[in-house]
C-alpha cells in the first residue's frame, strides 16, 4: 500500500491571507479522494490555523506575542477543520484531527503511540489532518513549522512520498519574484547543502519558506521518502505527481534508509546537549560505524541526564551524529579525553565503556 504525506501551506490554503480558499480545498479534497479510491493512503499536514484566525479576527499583521498567536490558532483551527470535513464528506470520506507537539516526537512512547494512531486511521480509510498544536505549544515544545512536521510525519509512517504544495512552482536558483533569470530546479538530492544557498526566506503568513522545505526533505529522506515541492494551483497536481510527471522540484533520498529507532533519534528537533569530538572520533563514528568513546571527546555543552539524546559535532561545529548518551553531562565533562579503561578511576564506577553505543548512535554527516 502506497502512503503519501501531503502538506499544504498557509499562503496557498488562505489565498494569501484573504481567508480559507473553499474552492481550492474542495479541489484538493477531490484529488485526494481519487488517490484513496486508487488504493493510496493519505496523511494531510495542513497549515492555515493562525492565518485563518488572523482573518477571522481582522488582524492584518502576524502577531509576535505567543499568547496572541495561540489565540489566533485556536480561532482559526475551527475553520480549517470544519472546511476539510465538509469537503471530504462530499466524497464520502471521513477526516480526523491530529494535533502534535515536539513532545510527541521526543518521547519514544508517545512517538510509537502517534504512529499506531495514524496507521489505524489510514487502515480505516480516514484522512488524518495533522497540524502542530499551536494553541498550547510553548517555545520549548514548538516544532517550529509545518514543513518540519510533514517531514517528521513521513518518518513516522514511513511514507513513500512527501508532497509539499506551495504557492511557488518549486525551488528556483534564485527568488523568481526578484530575479527574471531564476531557473526552476527540477531534480536534486535531498540534504544537498548547496541547495540552502538558493533557498528563499520565510513568508509573512507562515513560519516557513524554501529553507524549511529543504530541511523537511532531508528529514523525510531518512525513511527513504521522495519529496516533491510543487505548486498547489496547478490543475490535477496530485494525480500528475503520482503518475511521475516532472512537475516542480523532486528531491530524491540519496542515503540508506535508517532503522525505525535511529530514524526517531535523527528526527529529534531538540537535543539536550552537545559533545565536541575530535577528528579521530569523527572518522570512526561516521566511517567505521563504531561507538563514541570518551577519549575522542574534547568538550561538553548543555545539561543532560543518562539516556537523553545529545548531538555530536566536529571541530568546525558541524553536527555529524546524535544518539542516546550513557552518562550525564557532569560525568561526560569529567570523562572527556579519558580512555575507556580509566573510567572507573575517574568516576569510581562504570555504566558502559562507551559514551554512546553504536546501536544508539545515528550518523548525520553526508
Amino acid at each position: 500500500m502506497t502512503v503519501v504525506v501531503i502538506k499544504i501551506g498557509s499562503a496557498l490554503l488562505t489565498n494569501d491571507g484573504r481567508g480559507l480558499d473553499t474552492a481550492a480545498v474542495s479541489r484538493w479534497a477531490g484529488e485526494m479522494a481519487a488517490l484513496l479510491d486508487g488504493g493510496v493512503q493519505v496523511v494531510l499536514v495542513s497549515s492555515g490555523a493562525v492565518a485563518e484566525g488572523m482573518h477571522r479576527l481582522a488582524w492584518r499583521t502576524r502577531p509576535a506575542a505567543l499568547y496572541e498567536l495561540q489565540a489566533a490558532a485556536a480561532v482559526g483551527q475551527m475553520g480549517v477543520v470544519q472546511l476539510y470535513e465538509r469537503c471530504f464528506q462530499a466524497y464520502a470520506r471521513h477526516t480526523a484531527q491530529v494535533l502534535l507537539t515536539h513532545d510527541d516526537f521526543e518521547s519514544r512512547e508517545r512517538y510509537l503511540n502517534a504512529r499506531s494512531t495514524l496507521r489505524t486511521l489510514l487502515e480505516l480509510g480516514v484522512v488524518p489532518v495533522v497540524n502542530e498544536n499551536d494553541a498550547i505549544s510553548t517555545d520549548d515544545s514548538r516544532l517550529g513549522d509545518n514543513d518540519t512536521l510533514a517531514g517528521l510525519a513521513a518518518n513516522l509512517i514511513e511514507a513513500e512520498r512527501l508532497i509539499i504544495l506551495t504557492d511557488q512552482a518549486g525551488l528556483y536558483t534564485a527568488d523568481p519574484r526578484r530575479d527574471g533569470d531564476a531557473r526552476l530546479i527540477g531534480e536534486a538530492q535531498a540534504g544537498d547543502r548547496s541547495l540552502m544557498a538558493v533557498a528563499e526566506g520565510g513568508s509573512t503568513l507562515g513560519r516557513g519558506g524554501m529553507t524549511t522545505k529543504l530541511r523537511a526533505a532531508a528529514l523525510a529522506a531518512r525513511s527513504g521518502t521522495l519529496t516533491i515541492i510543487a505548486s498547489g494551483r496547478e490543475e490535477h497536481i496530485l494525480a500528475r505527481l503520482m503518475d511521475g510527471e516532472p512537475v516542480g522540484t523532486w528531491l530524491r533520498p540519496g542515503r540508506t534508509r535508517l532503522a525505525a529507532r535511529k530514524r526517531w533519534m535523527a528526527g529529534q528537533v531538540r537535543v539536550r546537549g552537545c559533545l565536541h569530538i575530535d577528528d579521530g572520533a569523527v572518522r570512526v563514528v561516521t566511517r567505521a560505524g563504531s561507538s563514541l568513546l570518551a577519549v575522542g571527546v574534547k568538550a561538553v555543552d548543555g545539561h543532560f541526564s543518562r539516556g537523553e539524546i545529545i548531538s555530536c559535532v566536529d571541530t568546525e561545529g558541524k553536527e555529524v551524529a546524535r544518539g542516546l548518551v550513557n552518562y550525564g553531562a557532569d560525568e561526560c565533562r569529567r570523562l572527556a579525553g579519558v580512555s575507556s579503561e580509566h573510567i572507573s578511576q575517574v568516576l569510581g564506577y562504570v555504566n558502559q565503556p562507551e559514551l554512546v553505543h553504536r546501536d544508539n548512535l545515528v550518523v548525520l554527516a553526508d
